[in-house]
């Protein structure tokens, strides 16, 4: 299991989409600094292409933890993106708080956040809904030509897989793009075989009272 750090650490995240945008990565993280993060990341891509640093801060992360970014389009691109962000922080027990969310700040551990935890749920099961739609008209296409071959293997089942990659020491991010399944979905593997990654290892304090080597019992 995560081991929570002692009143939880504001971790920021900022993003502009080129190098050409320095100022409105210096605007960023002037905010962020501002709102007493101890930690920061930050990158120059596009919200479409892989975004290692926020991979980064999401393996850093432990419970009590809050993210911190300044707008919500610094974070994700869309709704099931933003969705998909949440449940990977809500799995670890970390928080998200967007300092200009139409004007004003928003902490999902609060009643607005909340709000907007329920709204993106909303959409996000649209979304859902809509694929799920999709695909079984497709799949009802491939039976009536004899190509359909059933449904992949679920997270639950790649559990043990899930669990090997991480103590190979694979970050989260590799472990949910080779599995097939969402950080989500990682982090609570790991939560139920009671492993932990290895940013989490790294980061954990010494066993207190371990005698060193040779000394004496």
């Amino acid at each position: 299991m995560m081991t929570p750090r002692q009143g939880g650490v504001l971790v920021g995240y900022a993003r502009t989409s080129t190098f050409e945008q320095a100022a409105g990565l210096e605007a960023q993280l002037r905010d962020i600094k501002a709102a007493g993060c101890r930690k920061i990341f930050q990158e120059q891509v596009s919200s479409v292409a892989e975004r290692a640093q926020l991979e980064a801060a999401l393996d850093y992360m432990r419970e009590n933890d809050t993210l911190v970014v300044s707008k919500l389009d610094r974070l994700c691109r869309s709704a099931r993106h933003c969705l998909e962000i949440v449940d990977a922080l809500q799995a670890k027990g970390v928080a998200l708080r967007i300092l200009n969310f139409g004007g004003d700040v928003v902490d999902t551990r609060g009643a607005t956040g909340r709000l907007i935890l329920n709204m993106f749920a909303a959409f996000g099961q649209f979304e859902r809904e809509t694929m799920l739609e999709r695909q079984r008209e497709g799949i009802a296409k491939a039976k009536a030509e004899g190509k359909y071959k059933g449904r992949k293997p679920t997270a639950r089942a790649k559990g043990a897989e899930i669990v090997r990659l991480v103590q190979e020491g694979q970050p989260v991010a590799n472990v949910a793009r080779t599995c097939g399944v969402s950080r989500a979905s990682v982090y609570r593997a790991l939560e139920i075989a009671c492993v932990k990654t290895g940013a989490e290892r790294a980061s954990a304090p010494p066993t207190a009272g371990k005698p060193l080597d040779g000394a004496a019992g």
